[in-house]
């Protein structure tokens, strides 16, 4: 089994990227919570939002211990698939939560999460596009713009590119600059008009709107701009730098922006 990505990376890597295959980590689930799963996923369809919710943070959690990736592919109330590269996340809250703005930058900055809220808010309801397939139509986003946060950094000339971290410790993502310039780029603190969840990258996450969801980088921490693109965790496995729905990783969705 390929490695996994977070929740939304879009399920095992596509057979052509020829990409090696690492070993599994975590252990396996057993059949009575593989059963007990597959039973609240089919209920999931049909359930209350409250339940929903609950299912997603559930499945969310199990996938992390099934290597099998199972679990990737039950359906539950948010139409989303659960991955990781990790065997497990801390959580972060507004206790601990930070997130870096450095690199070529002349004001480096750390923000809480308190921080982040303060600033203008921009709401955007677009698709969600997973380069294995799968699409969330109209799936809300709020945050701040990334642009927000580069302009009170004062990027300077030699810039040409920014880098995501994320506190999982494992994932990394990469735009151009003018990518990340865009007016839809969120450093989204909400998804589907509720605080981003754990299980859905929270408390803050990256969100661009025209790529591919792998773009998205959950759990986000860093943010630090470079001179050069660097490729992101899955771009390392095969998967292309510039990830704009319908006209990258050979595939022709329709676009989500």
């Amino acid at each position: 089994m390929n490695p996994e990505r977070p929740e939304e990376r879009d399920a095992p890597e596509p057979a052509d990227r020829g990409a090696p295959e690492p070993t599994a980590t975590g252990a396996p689930i057993g059949r009575r919570v593989l059963l007990g799963t597959l039973g609240l996923g089919a209920l999931g369809v049909v359930a209350a939002p409250t339940l929903q919710r609950g299912l997603e943070a559930f499945l969310g959690s199990v996938s992390g211990k099934d290597p099998t990736g199972l679990t990737g592919l039950l359906p539950n109330g948010g139409g989303f698939r659960y991955y990781s590269v990790t065997a497990s996340v801390p959580h972060r809250d507004e206790t601990d939560y930070r997130l870096t703005v450095d690199g070529l930058v002349d004001h480096p900055k750390t923000y809480t999460l308190a921080d982040l809220r303060a600033l203008p808010q921009t709401r955007l309801v677009h698709d969600v596009q997973c380069v294995t397939g799968w699409r969330v139509p109209k799936t809300p986003f709020e945050g701040v713009r990334l642009a927000t946060l580069l302009e009170a950094a004062g990027v300077r000339s030699s810039a040409g590119a920014v880098r995501f971290s994320c506190f999982d410790g494992a994932y990394t993502e990469s735009l151009t600059l003018d990518q990340a310039r865009r007016s839809d780029v969120l450093v989204a603190l909400k998804m589907q008009d509720k605080p981003v969840s754990h299980e859905h990258g929270g408390p803050v996450r990256l969100y661009v709107a025209p790529m591919y969801f792998y773009k998205s980088a959950k759990w986000l921490s860093g943010i630090t701009v470079t001179r050069d693109v660097r490729p992101g965790f899955w771009e390392e496995r095969g998967y292309d730098v510039d990830a704009w729905v319908g006209r990258s990783n050979g595939r022709d969705d329709a676009p989500t922006s």
